[in-house]
């Protein structure tokens, strides 16, 4: 399985951004894909991820309402649309999988698969 993140850039908070993450090589219906990310000195978060079958979406606390992940089955792709940035979002964001499917939002070193990561800068 191999990913492909874009998207990312710079911001002024308040603003938004939608990364995108194309998965290839997939070869199963199941599993799941998440974002994380990891701001500097910090140690890596899990942001947000969704099964591939659908069903529920999870999403860390510290985005919650604000960041939004949504799946194509058909492109192979997961986007991320971050509204509201602010500042602390402040990160290089990775998309990540997993070839099982998930219940809770599961920690970063419980995926898998990785692509590279995207720079998301938010200014004040």
């Amino acid at each position: 399985v191999q990913l492909q993140a874009s998207g990312g850039g710079s911001v002024q908070a308040g603003g938004s951004l939608r990364l995108s993450c194309e998965v290839s090589g997939r070869t199963s219906s199941n599993g799941a894909v998440g974002w994380i990310r990891q701001a500097p000195g910090k140690e890596r978060e899990s942001v947000a991820a969704v099964n591939w079958s659908g069903g529920r979406l999870f999403y860390a606390d510290s985005v919650r309402g604000r960041f939004t992940i949504s799946r194509d089955n058909v492109r192979n792709t997961v986007s991320l649309q971050m509204d509201s940035l602010k500042p602390e979002d402040t990160a290089v964001y990775y998309c990540a999988a997993r070839i099982n499917r998930i219940v809770v939002l599961m920690p970063p070193d419980s995926w898998t698969y990785w692509g590279q990561g995207t720079q998301v800068t938010v200014s004040s």
